[in-house]
């Protein structure tokens, strides 16, 4: 099984297995601690809603069958992991819960149908005997078939903990649903006054719901990864060293073939473009909704829509390491994290089993010995089993950091952890870069001759630096330049109507000493006069309206950029923001993060090479979807669309997200606070029991769908 082993350039290892069985919080912490503790493994990494685990490896030494061994050992089946294979997984549970849920919910009604006449005595209208233990019958006869059959989910996994000596949070309700039937069934035969058949269907009906809720949240954070990665194309057409075209499955794209675009098509990998010349539709990766024109040496990113010229593309990467699946690979990470109060949840799952048991057996015992007698002594210890169950308290975090992510990228933002959503509420002062931040970070050619403009646009047209293509873009459609040649750091030359030109610098072309600027062009034709083109990065839409809501949420509001302090200025005056420093080198600017961090939380927005340091250095960071590898990966949230606004929302959301976390785990803590004693102290019966613990769980997991809705 080694030969699954993904090897990566920089010398790391990892596999990928699908993992069944895995529910809930604790479940998540004894996988990855106890794989975690394997020879030869470094990290371990369970996703909850695919069932995917991410094991990295020290090259060479761990092995993916011990691995697996390791898993079935837990009481977990395991196998490689394969998206088709897990797709399937998930909709096979799905389906089953809903059939389990079904018969839950007829053997809950039908039940009731003969145990509500059970009850009548609390209306002055006692049944007699004979009758009594008739309509018991009838509801256990209903009942306890439902209810073995709904319970199966819980009983198999009960099962498979209790094989290799572990116990999970399926054996107390397993236990305490057959010891109901089993005690319904002893009052039948005994001609007892109570039976809790309808008690022990409802519980598996509601724990039914509760866990289908769960399955539809995590759902949908993998729709949106999948959604993402819908937009790859299944096939792609390679050619081959004698230019013959085949059909190829996009799985077989290797990383140098030569690959045929046609109008209508999706890139299926990244690559660069070899001929042809086109217009894209990034707008899904970026937002962008104007069309970008590429030609020969542009790259080209998966997913983007081929809208009219033929293409010929090199691919640069294999298809799982395309820039689309790596957003796809974020919207995953972002749906399931180790946050610290998914931490605090998993420490208090991992206490229950323990204390419950203990608590129930201390139940039945004292009980017993106080006089109650064995049968009133072991109905209170079921109670105690049914409803201290801490579903409610697995399910308070996840379900709304699920909740929130998939929300926050449905307005074109990814969040990378749940960590991230913590630390984002509780930023104080929030730091903008300024180009391409506040700015479109696209220079646009302000008012020009047009002679001169469409005298250099032959050559702008030849190259890929922001200015030159601003000055192609004013110019528009038209010839290229011959005999061009690039100088790094100086411009480009050629030859244009039969006459050597050049555009870039002014030292590049001849203009006198001193008349340099950041935000200029110089262009002149062998023998001639040069001539300047100025240029300004135009403020983006919503920046002031930002800057606003941001304040008129208590926050402040500060601009560190490198560039020069007029254009720094003159934007700070546009946007509304006082405070501002330009020049900053890349370490000024972390260290600046660094003092405004000793009393503050910081949120850094920044997207070039120059803000990395400080990205990383800030409570939390936002980069947007145009920035940088490096700053994206130092990041906790990446912007996919171009509204600026959606820092506030993720604010917003990030805010809301912690308020209803906090407010499951208020409820999920006071509701065992007062359940637990009820219990023991025989004032809740299991019928009851069952109806306050699946409660519980109903509530933390519809509140989670309040996450942001005041927004």
């Amino acid at each position: 099984m080694r030969a699954f082993v993904r090897r990566e350039a920089d010398g790391r290892a990892s596999v990928e297995l699908l993992v069944r069985g895995a529910r809930c919080a604790a479940c998540i912490a004894k996988i990855e601690k106890s794989v975690a503790a394997l020879p030869g493994v470094t990290s371990a990494r369970l996703n909850l809603s695919l069932g995917k685990l991410t094991v990295g490896l020290a090259d060479g030494r761990a092995d993916p069958a011990r691995i697996i061994a390791a898993l079935e050992g837990l009481g977990y089946e395991a196998t490689l992991f394969e998206p088709g294979a897990a797709r399937s997984e998930r909709d096979r549970e799905g389906r089953r819960l809903i059939v389990a849920l079904a018969v839950a919910g007829f053997g809950a009604m039908n039940a009731m149908m003969f145990s509500v006449p059970l009850w009548a005595g609390l209306f002055g209208q006692e049944l007699g005997p004979a009758t009594r233990t008739l309509m018991m019958w009838l509801s256990g006869i209903v009942a306890a078939p439902c209810a073995l059959y709904a319970g199966m989910p819980f009983f198999e996994s009960a099962w498979r903990s209790l094989r290799v000596g572990r116990a999970n949070m399926d054996v107390p309700i397993s236990i305490g649903v057959i010891l109901t039937l089993a005690i319904s069934f002893s009052e039948t035969l005994l001609n007892g006054r109570d039976a809790y058949f309808d008690a022990a269907v409802s519980l598996l009906f509601l724990l039914l719901i509760g866990r289908w809720l769960d399955h539809v949240l995590r759902g949908k954070a993998r729709s949106a990864a999948a959604d993402l990665l819908a937009l790859q194309s299944p096939t792609a057409t390679r050619i081959d060293g004698e230019g013959r075209e085949r059909a190829i499955p996009l799985s077989d794209i290797r990383p140098g073939d030569r690959l045929r675009i046609r109008p209508g098509e999706r890139i299926p990998v990244d690559g660069v473009l070899e001929d042809g010349a086109s217009e894209l539709d990034n707008s899904p990766l970026t937002g962008e909704s104007a069309p970008e024109a590429v030609a020969a040496g542009a790259a080209c990113r998966a997913g983007a829509l081929n809208l009219t010229g033929l293409l010929t593309l090199r691919a640069a990467a294999r298809p799982e390491n395309s820039a689309l699946a790596e957003i796809a690979r974020l919207v995953e990470a972002g749906a399931q994290s180790r946050s610290r109060y998914v931490r605090l949840a998993d420490k208090a799952a991992a206490l229950y089993v323990p204390v419950v048991h203990a608590t129930a057996a201390l139940t039945f015992a004292g009980g017993w010995a106080l006089g109650l007698g064995p049968r009133e002594a072991l109905i209170r210890a079921v109670a105690v089993l049914i409803v201290t169950c801490p579903c409610a308290l697995g399910l308070a975090v996840p379900a709304v950091q699920v909740a929130a992510s998939s929300r926050l990228f449905r307005r074109g933002v990814l969040v990378k952890s749940g960590a991230a959503l913590e630390r984002l509420a509780e930023v104080e002062h929030v730091v903008f870069d300024k180009t391409g931040v506040l700015t479109e970070g696209r220079p646009e050619l302000l008012s020009a001759d047009p002679a001169v403009v469409a005298a250099a646009a032959p050559l702008a047209r030849a190259s890929r630096h922001p200015l030159a293509r601003a000055v192609a873009r004013a110019a528009g459609p038209g010839p290229t330049a011959e005999q061009v040649v690039e100088h790094a750091g100086q411009g480009v030359e050629g030859v244009v109507d039969g006459r050597r030109a050049r555009l870039g610098r002014a030292g590049f072309v001849g203009a006198a000493a001193g008349a340099e600027g950041e935000t200029e062009l110089w262009f002149a034709v062998e023998g001639g006069t040069p001539e300047r083109l100025r240029f300004a990065d135009r403020l983006r839409a919503d920046a002031a309206a930002t800057i606003a809501a941001l304040k008129a949420r208590g926050l402040t509001v500060e601009i560190l950029s490198g560039d020069v302090p007029g254009a720094v200025e003159a934007v700070a005056g546009q946007v509304g923001v006082a405070d501002w420093r330009a020049g900053l080198t890349p370490e000024q600017k972390a260290a600046a993060i660094d003092a405004l961090s000793a009393d503050r939380k910081v949120l850094m927005v920044g997207d070039g090479l120059n803000d990395a340091a400080a990205l990383a250095r800030a409570h939390a960071a936002i980069a947007p979807g145009s920035a940088l590898e490096a700053s994206q990966n130092a990041s906790d949230i990446v912007l996919s669309g171009p509204e600026l606004m959606t820092v506030v929302e993720a604010i917003e959301v990030a805010r809301s997200a912690r308020r209803v976390a906090l407010e499951n785990f208020s409820f999920s803590a006071l509701y065992n606070l007062v359940a637990a004693p009820a219990a023991m102290l025989g004032f809740v019966n299991p019928f009851v029991a069952a109806l306050a613990m699946s409660g519980s769980s109903l509530v933390v997991s519809l509140n989670a769908f309040r996450v942001g809705r005041s927004q």
